[in-house]
């Protein structure tokens, strides 16, 4: 068969078939964790071409004036959806979206809602005007289409403190060991903590910006305010405190053994094998994290112990 043939073969059979593509659809769904509270709970995952970079928390808080969104998601069309869930469960419209930080799977849906009051801590503010597009790009290369039409679009800054819409009481706290910039929302009316990516459950956390000290300061804040519930960034709800005991005692367990393989002259390879299931089975992507941890803070570590023997 000549080329030609081949060509008008192909073409034929084509035409024949039934030839679509699988919609980029997030599917996503709000649990109803306290009157008027909700959580979109994301995938336990790495960001991927089959989740869309759906791994994280975000929720909303529906009051008499309207609605307060807490994060975005990682994608223009996340945050599309995010407004559909919304809008199946009131007809209030969205007054305030909160940022809790500036990693991306948690501001890159704010496209979805335009002339919306956008506000986060000033530091994140910066860190998005300053490395929001590289961030950006970088999630086009894990997850690809479901990126498309995503552009930044950067924040307001906001100072903390309490403030009073629709009958809450908001509380807007400022803290800084996850990311140097970290906004948590604890709704006093429902006892619901929105803690972003200060608390991780069941699954291990994200450290490439962590102050492992300040953060440890930070989760015995949150433990102080007796949340009834509280909202991890990732990872499923948690009833009272449990998670923030998890996160604490992982960071706990992951300075102490980052800081002993560097006195033990361990390489970076050597310490990525440091992640032991025995130590924390329950939590997803233990190894993955472990190795992340050590590829972004173990020089530190490396220069302590070397100080230690050479001051």
């Amino acid at each position: 068969m000549n080329m030609l043939k081949l060509g008008m073969f192909f073409f034929a059979f084509i035409g024949t078939q039934s030839v679509t593509a699988q919609p980029l659809d997030y599917y996503l769904t709000a649990d109803e964790v306290a009157v008027d509270v909700y959580v979109i709970e994301g995938k336990s995952e790495t960001f991927s071409l089959e989740n869309g970079g759906n791994i994280v928390n975000t929720g909303f808080i529906v009051t008499t004036s309207g609605v307060v969104v807490f994060d975005t998601g990682p994608s223009r069309r996340y945050g599309l959806a995010q407004r559909k869930v919304i809008e199946s469960v009131t007809d209030q419209p969205v007054v305030l979206i909160l940022i809790s930080h500036q990693h991306p799977d948690h501001f890159l849906g704010t496209q979805a809602y335009p002339g919306v009051p956008t506000l986060a801590l000033e530091g994140a503010v910066k860190n998005i005007k300053a490395d929001g597009d590289v961030l950006a790009e970088g999630l086009y290369r894990l997850v690809g289409d479901w990126m498309r039409g995503t552009e930044v679009r950067v924040p307001e800054p906001v100072a903390p403190g309490i403030r009073s819409l629709g009958g809450r009481e908001l509380h807007l706290l400022s803290m800084a060991g996850h990311s140097g910039a970290d906004l948590a929302l604890y709704d006093e009316t429902s006892g619901v903590l929105f803690a972003g990516d200060l608390v991780f459950y069941q699954r291990a956390a994200t450290t490439p910006h962590a102050d492992f000290k300040r953060w440890q300061q930070d989760l015995r804040r949150i433990a102080s305010l007796g949340a009834r519930i509280i909202v991890p960034g990732h990872g499923p709800t948690s009833i009272g405190s449990v998670a923030v005991a998890q996160t604490a005692a992982y960071l706990a367990w992951l300075d102490v053994s980052l800081g002993a393989a560097a006195a033990q002259g361990l390489n970076h390879n050597e310490a990525m094998d440091l992640y032991v299931l025995g130590a924390f089975p329950e939590l997803a992507l233990g190894p993955y994290e472990v190795a992340r941890s050590v590829v972004h803070l173990y020089s530190e570590y490396e220069a302590q112990a070397f100080l230690s023997i050479y001051p």
